[in-house]
C-alpha cells in the first residue's frame, strides 16, 4: 500500500509516516519511481508505534523496544528501559503537580490580594482595603 493509504487507514499524517521511517519505527520499500509502498503489517506497527508515543516513549527509545516486540520477547534490557521510562513519567508528574498547586496559590492570590502580595494594596488606607 502506498503512503496515502496508509495514513488513511491509520489516521497518522503522511508527515508523522515519513518522520516514523526517518527515524526507523516504520519501514518501507521503494518502487522504480521512488514511491514509498508499505505490507500490511504496517498498519499494526504504526498503530503501536501510536501507543507508545501516547504512553509518553520518545522515539529513541521506541527503537530500542521495537526488536522485542519484533521477537515477542521481554528481555532485562527492555523492561529497564520501560521502568526508566515510566519514572521518568513519575517525575514529571511530580513536577507537573508542583506546578499546579503555585498557579493554585497564585489563582488565590489574584482573588483575595493582600498588602503583602500586592505592592498597590501596601499605601492603602484600611478603607480602601475594604472597598478592594
Amino acid at each position: 500500500m502506498r503512503i496515502g493509504d496508509l495514513a488513511a487507514r491509520t489516521g497518522v499524517s503522511v508527515r508523522s509516516l515519513r518522520y516514523y521511517e526517518e527515524q526507523g519505527l516504520l519501514t518501507a520499500t521503494r518502487t522504480t519511481s521512488g514511491q514509498r509502498t508499505y505490507e500490511r503489517a504496517a498498519v499494526e506497527r504504526v498503530e503501536l508505534v501510536q501507543q507508545l508515543f501516547a504512553a509518553g516513549l520518545p522515539s529513541r527509545t521506541i527503537v530500542q523496544l521495537l526488536p522485542c516486540v519484533d521477537a515477542g520477547v521481554a528481555t532485562p534490557e527492555s523492561l529497564a528501559l520501560l521502568r526508566t521510562e515510566r519514572d521518568r513519567i513519575t517525575a514529571q508528574m511530580a513536577d507537573l503537580e508542583a506546578a499546579r498547586a503555585r498557579l493554585e496559590t497564585v489563582i488565590d492570590i489574584t482573588l483575595h490580594p493582600t498588602p503583602e502580595h500586592c505592592p498597590a494594596l501596601r499605601g492603602a488606607r484600611p478603607a480602601e482595603l475594604d472597598a478592594a
